[in-house]
């Protein structure tokens, strides 16, 4: 089991007060502060990233706490979604009724063995070793509910690993090819092309459309979710530079209706609770009222003859009371406060960042809604800094694999909140949708599409602002 906020050695979770007070005591004098909110300067409050939902650990298990200002009993639903989230699954039958079902395929065992520490992902650096890197698959077409359509042999998504007695899809190879390119005050980089081949265990993947999707950061699913949906739609207004991010829409499973797209790196997903259970059936193979089938195709008659874990009277493995346990947990991952947000250097590294566009696409602040999911989540002042919306990246970056309405081109715009932490909490830097970026420079510089104008400007920067836009970043 992971330490909550009691490991500060309190006998219960710090209340978001005591997280107020302590943030606060690191402030300058307010007589010092602008008292007018500034796009460039410092903004009173900017350093509580989740408002008054958050947490004050900036070290090795920042992204694993609690909302600081949920109540008692919501404390008590996040450690029962926890246990499920961070223990393994074992394979059907067991004598462990509520976690077995593991597979028949998968990818992991856990939703933290991609999540480690509710922190980020990265490209496997040995062979069948589990790092969060993940890969969908489709063929060309649009299915029924306009999604992609999966793949005749190995279905949505490649799984690497089986159960005992169901042979694993296969194994993926990646390689990487530099790319240079010179700043213009002529300092050199070099950036990393990856390229990707599969050795499939049911056939051939040649007519296969492959996406690489690293697992993101945790924290401030709920707060994104409770962003309006008018606040996401005003964003495709505020175009500039030709940047035209568009909203996606896709098919809500309880709903049974197409609805606004928030989550995953398409914005495939439109809330927690579908995107939770995605991943469960996805990633380890676990069945749920919304998703009840494995991925098995009829080209792995063994997977399909797998036996399973569904409970009792019920044709699934995960129980409806688990699911919403292990979603209100993923909702209510608290946001780590931002760091050193008034020292001058960061300020600096802040007018850049919206000196040169970035702040087009990802924008810093929203206000919430009412959360179905916590009071603790509603109308709280926080600063994400993303517009939800999908934009064109450039062919560089293109998968050629399109999700709903988001084209091979298209990415939403990633939450920047906690991107300083990644070295700290998971011990990588690795960037973008399928970590080839080794750094924040390198991310940067791989942005392309409707990101030109701004990747221009950073190339144009000295290494001095490089280094300062960098330190503003390391403090989100």
């Amino acid at each position: 089991m992971r330490s909550t906020l009691r490991s500060f050695g309190t006998a219960c979770v710090v209340s978001a007060f005591v997280v107020l007070a302590v943030l606060a005591g690191c402030r300058k004098d307010p007589a010092t502060a602008p008292t007018v909110e500034d796009p460039t300067g410092y903004e009173p409050g900017e350093e509580f990233s989740g408002g008054a939902s958050t947490t004050s650990d900036l070290g090795f298990n920042a992204f694993n706490h609690p909302a600081t200002n949920l109540s008692d009993e919501e404390q008590g639903w996040f450690e029962v979604g926890n246990s499920f989230f961070t223990q393994n699954w074992v394979t059907a039958p067991s004598s462990t009724d509520g976690r077995d079902g593991l597979g028949p395929l998968f990818n992991a065992q856990s939703c933290g063995g991609c999540h480690l520490r509710d922190g980020r992902g990265r490209p496997p650096e040995t062979p069948n070793e589990v790092s969060g890197l993940l890969f969908r698959l489709s063929v060309t077409g649009t299915s029924g509910v306009g999604g992609p359509v999966p793949h005749p042999l190995y279905g949505g998504q490649f799984q690497p690993f089986g159960i005992q007695g169901v042979p694993h899809e296969g194994n993926v190879t990646i390689t990487y090819s530099p790319m240079s390119g010179t700043f213009a005050d002529g300092t050199p980089y070099e950036l990393l092309l990856p390229s990707y081949s599969f050795s499939g265990n049911y056939g051939s993947l040649s007519d296969a459309l492959v996406s690489p999707r690293v697992a993101p950061q945790m924290c401030g699913m709920g707060l994104l979710e409770a962003i309006t949906a008018a606040d996401i739609v005003t964003n495709m207004t505020a175009t500039t530079d030709g940047v035209s991010g568009r909203t996606n829409s896709v098919w809500n499973v309880e709903a049974n209706t197409t609805a606004l797209g928030r989550f995953g790196w398409k914005a495939n997903e439109p809330t927690v609770r579908q995107q939770s259970a995605g991943a469960f059936n996805g990633d380890i193979g676990i069945t749920s009222s919304l998703f009840p089938q494995d991925h098995c195709t009829p080209a792995q008659p063994a997977c399909m003859d797998a036996p399973n874990g569904n409970a009792d009277n019920e044709s699934y493995e995960l129980a409806p009371h688990t699911l919403d346990r292990v979603a209100f947990y993923t909702a209510t991952l608290g946001v780590p406060a931002r760091r050193n947000a008034q020292d001058a250097t960061v300020l600096a590294g802040k007018k850049l960042f919206v000196d040169i566009g970035c702040a087009t696409c990802h924008r810093p602040k929203y206000t919430t809604g009412n959360s179905a999911m916590s009071n603790a989540l509603s109308n709280q002042t926080i600063y994400p800094y993303t517009d939800l919306l999908l934009h064109d990246m450039g062919n560089a970056l293109a998968d050629d694999r399109p999700d709903f309405l988001a084209d091979g081109n298209e990415w939403r715009t990633p939450p920047l909140w906690g991107i300083g932490l990644f070295q700290t909490t998971n011990a990588h830097t690795r960037y973008l949708h399928d970590g080839r970026a080794r750094d924040l420079n390198e991310a940067i510089l791989w942005h392309g599409g409707e990101a030109v104008p701004a990747q221009e400007r950073y190339l144009q920067l000295s290494a001095t602002d490089r280094a300062v836009l960098i330190t503003f970043l390391n403090s989100l």
